[in-house]
C-alpha cells in the first residue's frame, strides 16, 4: 500500500474535467429525449429537470441526464411555449440542442441551448390527428368525417334564432367569462340575456373530467338552454392542451344542446373546436356572435314589419278603389235588378189573381161534391154495422150452444161416476164395512181383542167379537 499513489477526489474530478473539456467543449447535439422531475424558478429564470430515454413499450431507462436551461435555454422555452401551446413540462417529448459540461461540485449535466419547435408541433399535430381519428371511428353516429371536414351530432342541431338563456362553462376567475358576461349585458340593442354559469378549471391537459362533470350537470339540470358556451381567457397559451383531449371532444360532439366555443386561440382550432356546433377565437367574439344572431332576427322581423304595413297599404289603397267600383256597379246593377223585379211582380200578381179565381172554383166544387158523399154516408155505415152485428149474435148463440152441450156432457159424466162410488154399489162389488165403537177403524191399536164389531155386506148386518189380533208389517 506504502507504493500506492492517492488522489483526492477533488483531483479525480478534475482529471475527469479535463477530459471532458478535452471531448465536449465547444460542440453541442440534438437530442430527442422526454423531460421529467422538471421544476421551474421564475425569480432566476431557470429549468432545472432530467432528459430521459426509455425502451419503446416499457418504463426501462435506457439513458438519464440531469438537464438546466439558464437564461438563454429558458427564453427559448418561453418562445416553445407560446408557439405550441404546449406547456414545458414533465412527460412531454422534445428535440433539444444541448451541450455536455461537467462541474466537479454539480457532476455531469446538460445545458439546454434551443428547442427544435418544429418537432414538438409535429408531434402535438400527430396527437391531435390521432385524437379526431378516434374520435370518428369510436363515435360513428355523432362524428363523421366528410370532405375533410368534421360533422358532428352537435354541428347538426339547429340554434335557436334567438339566443337568450345560456349555461357559460368557464373559470370563476376567468377574465375572459368577464368579458363575455360584460359584452352580452351592455349591448345597444339592449337584449336581455339570463346567464348560468358552470364554474370549473380550464387549464391543465389533465383536468378533462372537470368540464365533462359540468356538461353532464348542464344536461341534467333539465334546463331548456338555448346554447352551451365553452370560454376560457386570461391564461397562458399552453392552457390549450386542455381541449385537445378526447373526453371533451367526444362530451361536445355529442352534447344534445349547440355547444359555441370562444377559447382564446389564435391559430389552428382545436378538438373541442372542431366538435363545437361553433368556434370563435375569444369570449368577447362568442358574444358578439350571439348579440349578431339576435340582432339578425330582429332585423328580419322589422323587414316583416316593414313589408306587411307596405303591402297592407297598397292592398288597403287597391281594396278601396276596387269598393268605388264595385259600388257603382252594384248600383247599377240594382237599379236595374229593381226594375225588373217590379215588372215581374206586376205580371206575377195578374197571374195570381186569375189563377185564385179558378182555385177557389175548383174547391167549391170539391166541397159540393164531399158534402153529397157524407150526407149518404152515415146510413151506409149504419148499414154495415148492423150486418157485422147479425153476424156477431149469430156466432154468439152458436157458441153459447156448443158450450152448453160440452158441460152437460161433462156433467153426465160426473153424475155417473158419483153412483159408482156410491156405499150399496160398492158393498154389491164384495166389499163390506166394519163399524166399532170408536170413530174410525184406522187409528193405531183402536180395535183390541174382546172388542165387538159390526160389518155390513150388500145383504146382511153381522156382530162379530175379535178374538185375535196381528200387526202387518209396513214396508
Amino acid at each position: 500500500m506504502s507504493n500506492t499513489h492517492f488522489f483526492r477526489l477533488s483531483e479525480l474530478s478534475g482529471l475527469v474535467a479535463d477530459v471532458m473539456e478535452q471531448v465536449f467543449q465547444g460542440r453541442a447535439f440534438w437530442v430527442i429525449a422526454d423531460v421529467t422531475s422538471h421544476s421551474y424558478k421564475p425569480g432566476k429564470n431557470h429549468h432545472y429537470f432530467d432528459l430521459v430515454e426509455k425502451e419503446p413499450g416499457s418504463s426501462t431507462l435506457l439513458a438519464k441526464f440531469a438537464a438546466r436551461a439558464w437564461s438563454e435555454g429558458a427564453e427559448q422555452i418561453a418562445s416553445f411555449e407560446a408557439t405550441t401551446g404546449q406547456r414545458f413540462t414533465n412527460d412531454i417529448n422534445v428535440l433539444l440542442l444541448v451541450s455536455v459540461n461537467y462541474h466537479p461540485a454539480f457532476g455531469l449535466q446538460l445545458t439546454v441551448h434551443n428547442i427544435d419547435v418544429n418537432f414538438t408541433l409535429g408531434t402535438l399535430e400527430k396527437q391531435k390527428q390521432a385524437t379526431l381519428a378516434r374520435l370518428v371511428n369510436e363515435n360513428p353516429d355523432h362524428v363523421r368525417l366528410v370532405d375533410d371536414e368534421y360533422i358532428t351530432f352537435n354541428q347538426e342541431l339547429q340554434l335557436p334564432v334567438v339566443v337568450q338563456h345560456i349555461a357559460v362553462i368557464s373559470s370563476n376567475t376567468s377574465a375572459g367569462y368577464e368579458d363575455f358576461q360584460h359584452t352580452l349585458q351592455n349591448n345597444k340593442q339592449d337584449y336581455a340575456f339570463q346567464i348560468d354559469p358552470y364554474f370549473t378549471v380550464v387549464q391543465g391537459e389533465n383536468n378533462a373530467r372537470y368540464i365533462v362533470e359540468q356538461l353532464i350537470a348542464i344536461y341534467q339540470s333539465g334546463v331548456a338552454y338555448d346554447a352551451v358556451i365553452v370560454i376560457r381567457g386570461g391564461g397562458a397559451q399552453t392552457d390549450l392542451l386542455l381541449f385537445e383531449q378526447y373526453a371533451i371532444g367526444k362530451a361536445i360532439a355529442r352534447f344534445p344542446i349547440p355547444v359555441i366555443t370562444g377559447i382564446g386561440h389564435q391559430k389552428n382550432q382545436t378538438v373541442a373546436d372542431l366538435m363545437a356546433h361553433t368556434s370563435l377565437k375569444t369570449p368577447t367574439q362568442a358574444a358578439e356572435f350571439i348579440i349578431a344572431r339576435n340582432r339578425d332576427f330582429a332585423d328580419y322581423i322589422s323587414i316583416l314589419e316593414n313589408g306587411i304595413v307596405n303591402r297592407t297599404r297598397q292592398y288597403a289603397a287597391t281594396c278601396q278603389q276596387e269598393v268605388l267600383m264595385m259600388h257603382r256597379t252594384l248600383w247599377q246593377a240594382v237599379q236595374v235588378r229593381l226594375n225588373t223585379e217590379e215588372s215581374l211582380l206586376e205580371r206575377r200578381a195578374s197571374e195570381l189573381a186569375h189563377i185564385g179565381q179558378i182555385k177557389l172554383l175548383e174547391e167549391k166544387l170539391h166541397l159540393a161534391h164531399l158534402a153529397d158523399r157524407f150526407a149518404k154516408r152515415p146510413e151506409q155505415i149504419l148499414f154495415e154495422r148492423h150486418c157485422e152485428l147479425d153476424t156477431q149474435n149469430v156466432k154468439l148463440r152458436n157458441d153459447s150452444f156448443l158450450s152448453l152441450a160440452r158441460h152437460n156432457q161433462q156433467l153426465d159424466m160426473q153424475g155417473l161416476m158419483f153412483k159408482l162410488l156410491l156405499p150399496e154399489n160398492v158393498l154389491r162389488k164384495g166389499f163390506a164395512v166394519l163399524k166399532h165403537k170408536i170413530e174410525s177403524a184406522d187409528q193405531k191399536n183402536a180395535i183390541i181383542v174382546g172388542d165387538e164389531v159390526q160389518i155390513i155386506t150388500a145383504h146382511e148386518e153381522l156382530t162379530a167379537t175379535i178374538t185375535n189380533k196381528r200387526q202387518h208389517d209396513k214396508r
